[in-house]
């Protein structure tokens, strides 16, 4: 006779709270059940990524509406960036990325003023390939030696790469000789580009660093040189579903959705 090995308190932990979340939408009562009509278009960048899609079945679940989903950078003019994907006019009822850049679509009108939900606080860290010394980043004295040693490093072309090369480099002071031998990525992870090696060193949002195989994360930034990001939800005002954007959004940030939010590198901003 086989048994079937009982699931891990880790599982256990992620299952509760996705159904807890997923109660609390259900209890709202205003998208109609299993009966709700419609596709809900959903544009989120990388930082909130790996959560999004921890909880996006348990809405679908409890909404009956299927959630189509763009990924893309917070910021630039990469093709698949969510400003480059709604300059375009592509569908959207709900976009999450980071707040300054979600305040400046408000301002081009993109947006709806006022809709503006902050979800996470997410903080940037290295990665190098599995298997590689782990240098040492634990101090802003270590982090610039580490730097100035790194053959090769990788940064993104969304929020936490704009501050490391229009400001964090400046603040350690060795920007004339590291910017030369860093590389932006832009459409794709930072973590994908050193666990094939094509860089030493890669800086990214934590949340998207630690989902990669064949990475090792080293740490964050140390605190005096932290920059954290907060990532917030806003409503289309192309949104043909505004109502269900609202619920996707309250969902998103209830306590209850927090556990599963946490466990990916993010800080929840829990509704209270």
């Amino acid at each position: 006779m086989t048994t079937t090995p009982a699931p891990s308190l880790a599982r256990l932990t992620r299952r509760a709270a996705l159904f807890a979340a997923a109660a609390v939408l259900a209890g709202c009562g205003s998208l109609g059940g299993q009966h709700a009509a419609g596709d809900l278009h959903v544009m989120t960048s990388g930082g909130f990524t790996a959560a999004y899609n921890d909880l996006r079945p348990g809405f679908e679940r409890a909404s009956g509406r299927t959630v189509k989903t763009a990924y893309g950078a917070s910021m630039g003019n990469a093709q698949d960036s969510i400003p480059s994907r709604l300059a375009r006019n592509e569908p959207a009822d709900v976009v999450i990325l980071a707040r300054p850049a979600l305040d400046a679509l408000v301002a081009q009108g993109k947006v709806v003023p006022g809709s503006q939900v902050d979800l996470v606080r997410s903080s940037i860290g290295f990665a190098v390939r599995k298997g590689a010394p782990r240098p040492d980043i634990g101090t802003v004295e270590a982090l610039r030696r580490t730097l100035l040693a790194a053959p090769s490093i990788a940064y993104s072309a969304s929020a936490s790469g704009t501050y490391y090369e229009t400001e964090l480099l400046k603040k350690l002071g060795i920007e004339s000789e590291v910017k030369p031998k860093s590389k932006r990525i832009l459409s794709e992870r930072v973590g994908a580009v050193v666990a094939r090696g094509d860089a030493a060193l890669g800086l990214q949002q934590v949340s998207e660093l630690l989902p990669i195989e064949g990475i090792d994360y080293i740490g964050p930034l140390p605190a005096e040189v932290q920059r954290v990001t907060v990532f917030s939800a806003g409503i289309a005002t192309a949104s043909k579903q505004p109502e269900a954007a609202r619920q996707l959004i309250r969902y998103l940030q209830s306590p209850e959705a927090a556990p599963t939010i946490a466990k990916t590198g993010l800080e929840p901003i829990a509704a209270r």
